[in-house]
């Protein structure tokens, strides 16, 4: 028996399917593998599963999604559970079963009897996010697995282009080793040419240009954005929440906050946390302040109509590059 929580859907999931390997064929995993819901379904449903003999297998894996029964969502009117046949269970589960629930939550509700047992009898398995290095490793790794090298700043510029997603990087990683061929390497380069940058990859890359005061690779970059079809309202929302997550880090900083703190206060990737520490060294929390100030002021008039949006956010970023960006 498991208990799985986190934020990182992609490790849960890949374990999920490790599980689903390792407990049957995959032609006979239609009887080996049984899903359920908390929010549908109760506990004595769930169990009753647990507690029949498979069909035809030697065993089977009962997969749960829940936040109910772990977690700390609030219990649906239509499904009742009644924690101590889970507790029961827990203490004599069945041999033949594989049960696992999994909490897409960032931790267990430590309130609860189920969860303090879980802790006790050692069946938690926690899948929050990769530290930033860990996230870089686990890059190199793919590709290492499909006899490809891809070193640390090609790691690093997929991560500013595709996220922090694992699922989209796994993707892109697998995308670029085939380019890369057998034995090859992929570079920074091959990156930067082969993989496009997200909206919100683009909006970074828009506050280091302001950062730097490049005012011209700042409205190519926002009219490249246009070209894409990006709405300036939303662009402009992207650039306060960039802004604001600078503010909060380096609040937050300054009062002892670790990078891994941060990310559960901010509800960040730590790798987000770490870039966006970086990026705020360039700002002093005045001038991110008066930023901020600026972009509250262009969104109502944006929404209000007292300005045309597409021009509206242009003249701000002319406005920036005459020092709005420089630290003091």
């Amino acid at each position: 028996m498991y208990i799985c929580f986190g934020t990182e859907s992609y490790r849960m999931n890949e374990f999920a399917e490790r599980l689903v390997a390792a407990v049957a064929e995959p032609e006979h995993r239609d009887m080996a593998i049984v899903r359920f819901d908390t929010a549908e379904h109760s506990l004595d449903v769930i169990l009753e599963e647990a507690e029949t003999m498979p069909f035809l297998v030697p065993s089977k894996l009962v997969l749960v999604r829940d936040s109910v029964v772990f977690g700390s969502a609030k219990e649906s009117a239509k499904t009742e559970h009644r924690p101590e046949r889970l507790l029961e269970y827990m203490r004599r589960p069945f041999e033949t079963t594989v049960l696992v629930f999994m909490v897409p939550h960032d931790k267990l509700d430590e309130r609860k009897k189920t969860s303090k047992a879980a802790k006790q009898d050692g069946i938690v398995v926690n899948f929050s996010p990769l530290g930033p290095d860990e996230l870089l490793q686990w890059i190199s790794g793919r590709a290492a697995k499909q006899g490809r090298t891809l070193d640390r700043p090609a790691a690093e510029e997929l991560i500013r282009r595709a996220g922090t997603e694992m699922g989209a990087l796994s993707a892109e990683t697998d995308k670029l080793c085939l380019h890369a061929g057998e034995g090859g390497t992929v570079t920074a380069a091959a990156v930067a040419e082969l993989v496009p940058a997200g909206v919100e990859q683009s909006v970074f890359k828009l506050t280091e240009e302001i950062a730097s005061l490049r005012t011209d690779k700042a409205i190519a970059l926002y009219h490249d954005l246009l070209r894409r079809r990006e709405e300036p309202i939303k662009l402009t929302a992207l650039l306060v929440r960039q802004f604001r997550s600078m503010l909060y880090v380096k609040e937050l900083g300054k009062q002892g906050y670790s990078p891994q703190q941060m990310a559960g206060q901010l509800g960040m990737h730590p790798y987000g946390v770490k870039v966006t520490a970086d990026q705020a060294k360039a700002f002093s929390i005045e001038r991110l302040t008066a930023l901020l100030g600026g972009l509250a002021e262009l969104d109502y008039e944006m929404k209000t109509g007292r300005v045309d949006k597409t021009l509206g956010l242009e003249l701000w970023l002319l406005r920036t590059g005459s020092g709005a960006g420089m630290k003091v």
